[in-house]
């Protein structure tokens, strides 16, 4: 076995932006999303640059992508299967040395993750920290640009993440374990959405939501507290 297939499995490092552990008291399966949340000083402090593999730890990339398959309802031809599996490829290839043999890899993952812009109008940039069992439901006009993406999250169609602000480039939204985003939503600058917090239709985020909140409007406004 050579050594790319050996890291197709294995642990990676961390690289030279590490991942912040849990805080203390915090349980230990919790995504990097709901870190960052759980621990605000993290906003300033960690952010990925895109230079090392950022996939959720304790699985390799075929086990991540099966877990993928099935989390979008085992649809191969799901268009939110392929981002996701992009975007996993993304950065799993970051793992593999020396860097001339990522050479290709990069080449090849541009042109799959550009494709699935075209062709599933989701644009999901593999900087972009997401967590486990995320579930993309239907397709098109989804530009999720965010910090991180946690566990077990729900985003629906003609869906924005990104910056508030052309001054503010590096703040970008952080969305919580478990929250489930409604259809034609934007959350957008340096906002943190909850664990379990819904996001209503058509709703612009310009403000934290608290954990298990639900909020709606333009801009949103919390209609029931967790």
């Amino acid at each position: 076995m050579n050594k790319i297939d050996i890291m197709l499995d294995d642990a990676v490092p961390a690289g030279p932006v590490a991942k912040p552990g849990p805080r203390p008291g915090a349980h230990a399966s919790v995504s990097y999303a709901q870190r960052i949340i759980d621990t605000p000083s993290l906003h300033e402090e960690v952010h990925n640059s895109g230079i090392a593999n950022r996939n959720p730890d304790g699985l390799g990339l075929m086990a991540l992508v099966a877990e993928d398959y099935r989390t979008q309802g085992d649809g191969f031809f799901s268009q939110g299967f392929w981002a996701l599996f992009w975007h996993r490829f993304g950065n799993w290839r970051m793992s593999v040395e020396p860097k001339p043999l990522r050479a290709p890899l990069s080449l090849i993952y541009k042109i799959g993750a550009k494709l699935t812009q075209w062709f599933a109008g989701i644009d999901l940039p593999y900087t972009v920290n997401v967590g486990r069992r995320v579930r993309l439901e239907h397709f098109g006009g989804m530009v999720l640009v965010a910090r991180a993406i946690g566990d077990d999250v729900t985003i629906r169609q003609n869906t924005t993440f990104g910056i508030a602000r052309a001054d503010r480039l590096r703040e970008w939204p952080v969305i919580g374990d478990g929250a489930d985003i409604g259809v034609g939503a934007a959350i957008l600058g340096r906002v943190d959405v909850g664990r379990g917090a819904k996001i209503g239709a058509n709703a612009v985020v310009l403000k934290d939501i608290p954990e298990g909140a639900v909020a709606v409007g333009v801009p949103a406004r919390i209609v029931r507290k967790g």
